[in-house]
């Protein structure tokens, strides 16, 4: 069950390496045990990943990526040697839980600050008799919340910060059990002594390549001295099993270094080999030259294939609940904290039960009525339908009724031939009168009705006296039949 919470190893990655202002990227994909080389990039920098604006320099990144098509963020960077710090330290017997406590003293004996200002890791070496040293490596925290602040802006996520370096020196089979290795670069030549299983010593010797116009050279001489003090200080117990100095480089500058250091490296007993290729890893198709030795390319497949990038300097993402238990001071707090949460929680249930109870009852009253309903929603559903075809307003009695009260209440000295209502609201009265007077008090008698509009009377003859008129019946009164 627990490795369920593990997180997977990703099966792509894109590998960046940062040499001087020069970014190297590239991007692998992992299928069973075989790499897969997808897209490659080399472009220098106009910005310093250390000294420039945070947003401008993952701007600058980003562009470059997007113009190479490529669009991986999970990302295992390669840091500047030039950037660590290291300090050696022999490691007494002691039991594994106080290991690091004493690590964390010597590390503030041997560097100029503490944790607080450097991310220190450290790489153990031990020997065939049993004696074990560590090495301390630690990058300023600013260099490596810049970077992050960076690739942020440049829309990536670190899976891992190492050194370009160790990623180069450890790969290649059959490696022999202490080496030494350097890796030749645009802006020097980066150090490293395996030993024992780890790193023995980190250099970065940066004044080794000399510029003579627009050519390029690399010191022997200085290489040679800086080698022997290397060695020098090593435990007597590594130092003897270094006989081999493994080259990283290509070309003629390469070639003609080889040959050079090789002849000064015999007096002190190390055999010199060029390597064209730094990693045996499966990739297909086969690197290009130009970046068979990128460290960026070593970091990356060895990251896929063995999830071992060497030392890591990404700081650990810290949950906030995780810190919160570490601090032994807010436990009274998380108690409190607990009850109260827990507290909540029970009414939150009890209110879900409450309304469960409520919607269970409910639903047993509507199915007991259910039936019921039926039958009054499809009587109901029958009257909507008719009901256009009844009218119970009483429009045409109304109209009737008032047009009678018009006609005199005794004797025959008015009668009504025809009476004939059309739709929508037009009445026509026509009929017989013996007098002028009376057909005049009709006449004035439906005038006075207050939803009789536009009334329009006409005679005819003497005796009898024929008439007619024409109005038309507003229900809302003379004001809405305007």
């Amino acid at each position: 069950m627990i490795d369920l919470f593990k997180p997977k190893r990703a099966s792509s990655i894109l590998g960046l390496s940062l040499d001087g202002n020069r970014l190297e990227a590239v991007v692998l994909r992992r299928s069973n045990d075989s790499l897969q080389l997808q897209q490659k990039l080399s472009v220098p920098l106009a910005l310093s990943p250390l000294s420039g604006d945070p947003e401008l320099v993952g701007r600058e990144i980003r562009n470059h990526l997007n113009e190479a098509g490529i669009r991986e963020r999970r990302c295992a960077v390669c840091l500047p040697l030039n950037w660590v710090l290291s300090v050696q330290t022999r490691l007494p017997d002691l039991a594994e839980e106080d290991i690091p406590g004493f690590l964390e003293i010597e590390a503030e004996r041997g560097f100029p600050s503490g944790h607080e200002h450097l991310h220190i890791t450290s790489s153990r070496c031990r020997s065939a008799g049993g004696e074990q040293y560590v090495t301390l490596l630690g990058i300023p925290r600013n260099h490596i919340a810049a970077l992050e602040n960076a690739l942020k802006a440049a829309q990536l996520k670190p899976l891992t910060f190492s050194l370009g370096i160790t990623a180069l020196a450890g790969g290649g089979a059959n490696l022999p059990p202490g080496f030494l290795t350097l890796a030749l670069a645009s802006h020097g030549i980066d150090l490293q002594v395996t030993a024992g299983g780890g790193i023995a010593a980190l250099r970065s010797l940066d004044a080794a390549i000399e510029t003579e116009g627009s050519q390029k050279r690399i010191d022997a001489d200085l290489i040679a001295r800086e080698l022997r003090i290397t060695l020098g200080q090593l435990p007597p117990v590594f130092g003897r099993d270094v006989t081999t100095a493994r080259i990283l480089g290509r070309g003629d500058m390469a070639r003609q270094f080889v040959a050079d250091i090789a002849r000064r490296t015999e007096a002190i007993g190390l055999r010199v080999e060029l390597l064209e290729r730094a990693s045996d890893a499966p990739i297909n198709p086969a690197p290009p030259v130009e970046i068979a030795l990128s460290p960026a390319l070593a970091l990356a497949s060895n990251y896929l294939l063995r999830g071992d990038a060497g030392p890591e300097f990404l700081p650990p993402k810290v949950q906030p609940w995780k810190q919160m238990l570490k601090n032994t001071n807010t436990s009274k707090r998380l108690v409190y904290a607990g009850a109260a949460v827990g507290a909540v929680a029970l009414c939150v249930f009890g209110a879900f039960m409450f309304q469960s109870w409520q919607i269970y009852r409910l639903e047993t009253k509507w199915q007991s009525i259910a039936a019921q309903v039926g039958e009054l929603e499809t009587a109901k559903a029958q009257a909507d339908k008719f009901s256009p075809w009844y009218d119970r307003s009483f429009r045409q009695l109304r109209i009737i009724d008032q047009v009678t009260r018009a006609f005199p209440e005794y004797g025959r000295a008015a009668s009504a031939k025809s009476l004939e209502i059309r739709e929508p609201d037009s009445v026509t009265v026509s009929g017989t009168v013996n007098y002028n007077q009376t057909y005049n008090t009709m006449f004035e008698t439906l005038r006075s009705v207050d939803q009789v509009v536009g009334l329009i009377g006409d005679t005819r003859g003497t005796n009898p006296i024929q008439f007619s008129y024409n109005f038309k019946w507003s229900e809302g009164g003379k004001e809405d039949g305007k």
